[in-house]
């Protein structure tokens, strides 16, 4: 039998032979990086401390796209330490205003067949070329940027035969709800998602692209579409054509599972709060008054995304009740939707365009009113993730979200344009794209980049270093938690808390502060101390500070019925050992303040079972360390830092 396209690119990059079976771990060559500015300095830090001269990637991309917000000096101190570090270790920067990362990775150096690597969940972005892109934190960035062969456990290959074609009015949004609405927000754990089918071979990279961003809701490892002739125009237009490498599928080719999505049946749809699989139709949906619309993110802001919002808004007005804001993509799309009239067509309808960056996504402004409702082209609508735990976040596409800013409530395209909505199927990706990279800081040579000065400005703290494990551990619960808390749960979103992050101390301070205020002085008072935890824990954002600030305060541990993939990742990396519990029944028992014992913890983790008493209630129970051996012997040593130096030999 043939191979499918995701066990064909990690074969290319296997550095040492594996049967390649799912669930084995294998190790892959990584061939590019991505970081953006609010998780990058944790992951620029780690590779200053690891003493390499320059990344051993081929290329290692900046990216200053999320907080452009600038509320004080912390975030323009950042953006200054990582356009420096990066020049001093031969890394791209993409300066602000050059547009949200994964648009720009894509169109000026995604290539189909290479492996990526980015510290941002939303890194699977570039699946829709036919790349083989995975999310991790990161410490694993910097892992990565050293040339080390990174770990994987290799995912299962879902095949995604789409056939048909989406009406005018429905979006490939339409497509990313569906698949969440059926296999919810964990359905992808350890898969891959690969799309194929006459259906996919219609859908424009742009398409491509908002589906594999938004795989990363479903917890899968990545998404991917082929290679073919839809990248070819791309790349095409991007006035890339030489580096395009075609790569399919095989036409016989095997998957470890097979779903099926007819286009033609999909109807306009909306993710309800507080989770992006609580996916219903759109004309089902109470009929809410809407005080917010929010149009981009890297999920739907691309050249068609807002050519068709104007359409819908054309010659008609934002509801007065509504606050209706448009970011879009990159600069390049802005250019060409400028050159096109669009924007035009937005600015008359009231739509007010914000910066070209992630921003309101991640609650750097535009945050929704008191009890508000607001509607959103992004990718997530977890409780508090748009800055305001109180409102309510729904989900929608491009053209969904210009007709409810339209009537001040829930409305589709057709409901504003009735037949005219056939229109909207006239909108394709542009022939060629204005190409200019002026706004991207191209390395410079290494001779020359060993004398630039790496400038820390007062913000910029040190990376704390976990402590190593030890056979005896007997601290009380500093916090128990529900099922799928996410990292915005643990390290808050919003332009004040972004502008922390390089100053661990402070944002320490605000671990958990939304959802459990007293946490982070309580955990510090514990000295140290153990998280217990629902199903998912730390789902979403791949953010390592949900790891780091517990880290700093003190947690050792974090026994859970079970932990999203990166987040697990991060603990990891980060020396906070990740347990599972082993009757998920015994989570009941367990409270928070009582004091949990492990005798003999080193030898006991060898074996991957735990034993623990709650010496408070008087119990015992068991937990299993989901880890490989790799895992196990970076936890032992205390983080991913510390494991790194010692493979390659700085100690």
């Amino acid at each position: 039998m043939g191979k499918n396209l995701t066990r064909k690119i990690l074969e290319s990059h296997l550095a040492k032979p594996s049967a390649m079976n799912p669930g084995d771990e294998i190790y892959v060559k990584v061939d590019q990086t991505l970081t953006h500015d609010i998780n990058a300095v944790m992951t620029y830090l780690a590779f200053e401390a690891i003493g390499l001269d320059r990344t051993q990637v081929e290329t290692s991309v900046s990216y200053l796209d999320h907080n452009l917000l600038y509320l004080d000096n912390k975030t323009p101190d950042d953006h200054i330490y990582l356009q420096s570090v990066a020049k001093r270790y031969g890394v791209h920067v993409s300066r602000p205003g050059n547009g949200i990362c994964h648009a720009v990775h894509v169109a000026r150096f995604g290539v189909p067949g290479k492996l990526s690597m980015g510290g941002d969940s939303h890194t699977p972005h570039g699946g829709s070329i036919g790349m083989l892109c995975i999310g991790v934190g990161g410490m694993d960035v910097a892992t990565a940027m050293t040339g080390v062969p990174m770990r994987l456990k290799m995912p299962q290959i879902i095949k995604v035969n789409l056939k048909g074609h989406l009406k005018p009015g429905c979006n490939a949004k339409e497509i990313i709800l569906e698949m969440l609405r059926r296999v919810g927000i964990k359905g992808g754990l350890g898969k891959v998602f690969e799309y194929v089918g006459p259906g996919a071979a219609g859908l424009e990279v742009s398409e491509r692209a908002t589906i594999t961003n938004m795989g990363a809701e479903m917890g899968a490892t990545t998404s991917i579409f082929p290679g073919d002739e839809q990248v070819r125009r791309f790349m095409r237009a991007q006035g890339r054509e030489d580096q395009y490498v075609e790569m399919l599928p095989d036409e016989d080719a095997e998957y470890d599972g097979e779903m099926e999505i007819n286009l033609d049946e999909l109807n306009p749809l909306i993710a309800c709060p507080h989770q992006p699989d609580n996916v219903m139709p759109l004309k089902d949906a109470e009929k809410k008054k809407v005080q917010q619309v929010f149009i981009g993110s890297c999920t739907n802001a691309s050249y068609s995304d807002i050519a068709k919002v104007a359409l819908v808004l054309q010659g008609r007005h934002v509801n007065e009740d509504v606050s209706c804001t448009c970011a879009v993509s990159s600069k390049q799309v802005y250019k060409q939707l400028l050159r096109d009239g669009y924007m035009e067509m937005l600015i008359d309808a009231g739509v007010r365009v914000l910066e070209t960056a992630c921003g309101p996504c991640c609650a750097i402004g535009q945050s929704p009113a008191t009890k508000g409702v607001a509607v959103r082209t992004s990718n997530r609508n977890f409780k508090g993730r748009a800055g305001n735990p109180t409102a309510e976040i729904y989900l929608v596409s491009p053209e969904s979200a210009a007709a409810t800013a339209i009537l001040g409530t829930f409305a589709t395209a057709e409901d504003i344009l009735g037949a005219d909505v056939a229109k909207l199927a006239e909108i394709h990706e542009p022939d060629v794209y204005p190409v200019d990279d002026s706004m991207i800081i191209k390395p410079l040579p290494e001779e020359e980049a060993k004398q630039v000065e790496v400038v820390k400005g007062p913000n910029i703290k040190f990376l704390p270093i976990p402590e190593q494990p030890t056979e005896h551990l007997c601290v009380p619960v500093s916090l128990k938690t529900v099922d799928n808390i996410t990292t915005d749960d643990i390290t808050p979103a919003s332009a004040e808390f972004s502008s922390m992050r390089s100053n661990i101390p402070l944002m320490s301070q605000y671990c958990y502060h939304r959802y459990d205020p007293e946490f982070a002085a309580r955990a510090k008072e514990m000295g140290q101390s153990i998280i217990i935890g629902g199903e998912n824990y730390g789902q979403g954002s791949s953010r390592e500070h949900a790891a780091i600030n517990p880290m700093y305060l003190g947690v050792r541990a974090v026994i859970a019925k079970s932990i999203a993939r990166i987040h697990k990742g991060n603990l990891i990396n980060h020396g906070i050992i990740p347990m599972i519990f082993e009757d998920p029944a015994d989570y009941d028992k367990i409270e928070q303040g009582d004091e949990l014992e492990i005798n003999g913890l080193l030898e006991q983790m060898q074996t991957k079972e735990v034993e623990i008493r709650d010496n408070t209630k008087g119990v015992t129970f068991k937990a299993r360390l989901e880890l490989s051996d790799s895992e196990l012997e970076v936890i032992s040593c205390g983080g991913q830092l510390r494991y790194l130096k010692k493979q390659l030999g700085k100690e």
